[in-house]
């Protein structure tokens, strides 16, 4: 894949313009945005970047954060503490977020998601209220792993890393979870399935296969 030099500040005013431009796939009211990639590689971060630009533009946005929607301590770690596969498959509670985030937001939806549901450090319900995305708006969802699901987005972008910069950037502690992203490269290619892809691997010379042309 070609990869063209860019900065942060360029491609986020590129993805907000590509949105303006953008039609529901459903015929529905609302887009649904992906942001994937590892937790190193900041996919908090350009979700938030691209939510402030998309809002200078007019348009609502709700931030949804992956990590929000955790399974319960005793499911995640019913293997143990530090075990990739669970990780890959059983940390992160897929069925909440179409039943409370995707499913709110089908033709003829509420509108009404829930922002989050478990905290991982309590180890309990977030109890967060919901938030009303009115029609025009748009969801953003950032976190590892969201591919492979059959998550109805309009517009997928991931933030890819070697495995070397994956490697380097990923706290130690957490480098356990590092085969998961290998099995992630294996089973779904993120690369393949995003429509935007931005090499990451120095945080201050990104890098995108410029899908809609140069920015």
């Amino acid at each position: 894949m070609r990869l063209e030099p860019i900065t942060w500040e360029r491609l986020t005013e590129a993805v907000a313009d590509r949105l303006l431009e953008t039609e529901a796939a459903d015929g529905g009211p609302w887009l649904r945005v992906a942001v994937d990639g590892a937790p190193a590689a900041g996919t908090g971060a350009a979700a938030g970047a691209l939510a402030d630009a998309l809002r200078l533009r007019g348009r609502s946005v709700l931030v949804v954060g992956a990590d929000g929607f955790l399974r319960p301590a005793s499911l995640r770690y019913e293997h143990g503490r530090e075990d990739p596969d669970t990780y890959y498959v059983g940390w992160f509670d897929t069925g909440a977020l179409w039943r409370e985030v995707f499913g709110p937001l089908e033709p003829g939806g509420s509108g009404r998601v829930l922002p989050d549901l478990w905290d991982p450090v309590t180890d309990r319900a977030t109890r967060s209220p919901h938030r009303e995305l009115p029609p025009g708006g748009v969801l953003v969802l950032h976190g590892p792993l969201l591919f492979g699901h059959w998550f109805p987005f309009d517009l997928t972008l991931h933030l890819r890393l070697s495995a070397g910069a994956l490697h380097r950037r990923t706290d130690e502690a957490q480098r356990w979870t590092l085969p998961a992203f290998e099995r992630y490269e294996r089973e779904v290619d993120p690369v393949k399935a995003a429509e935007l892809v931005v090499r990451a691997d120095d945080p201050r010379h990104p890098a995108w296969n410029a899908p809609w042309g140069s920015a």
